[in-house]
């Protein structure tokens, strides 16, 4: 996904279709409600877009407010820095427009009430992708404040906006040490935001899940096995992920499994 331009002062967010890049629908200086989901409805969003000069298929929706024609369909909506680079994006589907009315961002704006669906825009997430657009993910251990349901939107972003963060940076070369500290790892999720800032630093991303850990393993990511990892803290780490995870015919503590799957990719663990 690319915008067809660069975002001006203030604007945050951009509208693209997915069916056709050149098929640029214009930016918005806020998308209150992205990052909340509706009622019994976890991909469903009712968007407030701030500020818009509507252009292409959401500019002939505009048009059609309360007919079928309202609906605009499939879109990327870009999440922009504050020189309107690209940090991130989410496929946005169904974008419908509800409501228009003149904005006070501007003359010739307009705000626009859009219902989509969207469910990577995990609730928690803004706040991260705020620290990324002003430059300040940068102290290790932002991530230990955060309530257990906000960490896979911590997570999300870390993963979302890896390419804009790392900006082409190669992985570190095979046989570097990494520092992996336990303190604050108290579950599988806090597990992946102690890994991904010790291999990629403050905010880093190196798997959220458990395949998503092993692709990391197999390089592209910020790491090229083999290397060292030294856990620090490990016995209380170990003490926490008891959680049993199914593997084949057996069942393994989750502790135990990561262990097993540095071990198959050519990590050594140091236990401290």
């Amino acid at each position: 996904m690319r915008t067809s331009e660069r975002g001006g002062v203030g604007q945050k967010y951009a509208l693209t279709s997915d069916e056709d890049d050149s098929d640029f629908w214009g930016f918005a200086h806020e998308a209150e409600g992205l990052f909340t989901p509706l009622p019994d409805e976890e991909g469903a969003r009712c968007v407030h877009l701030e500020g818009c000069l509507p252009q292409g298929g959401l500019l002939k929706s505009v048009d059609h407010v309360g007919g079928r024609r309202a609906t605009a369909g499939n879109a990327w909506l870009a999440l922009l820095d504050g020189d309107g680079a690209t940090m991130g994006s989410y496929s946005v589907d169904e974008v419908t427009v509800v409501d228009v009315e003149p904005s006070a961002r501007g003359t010739g704006l307009v705000d626009l009430t859009v219902t989509l669906w969207c469910e990577n825009a995990l609730p928690g997430a803004e706040r991260a992708w705020d620290l990324v657009r002003t430059g300040r993910l940068n102290r290790i251990g932002m991530w230990h404040e955060l309530a257990p349901e906000e960490r896979q939107a911590w997570l999300s972003v870390a993963l979302w906006s890896r390419g804009y963060r790392r900006q082409g940076k190669p992985d570190a070369p095979a046989g570097q040490v990494f520092a992996l500290d336990g303190r604050h790892i108290v579950d599988e999720d806090s597990f992946y935001c102690a890994i991904g800032e010790a291999v990629n630093g403050p905010g880093g991303y190196f798997g959220w899940n458990l395949d998503a850990l092993d692709d990391c393993l197999c390089g592209g990511w910020g790491a090229t096995v083999p290397f060292t990892l030294h856990w620090e803290s490990s016995a209380g780490a170990r003490a926490r992920l008891v959680e049993r995870v199914p593997v084949g015919d057996r069942e393994v503590a989750l502790f135990d499994l990561l262990l097993e799957i540095f071990e198959k990719r050519g990590v050594s663990v140091v236990l401290r």
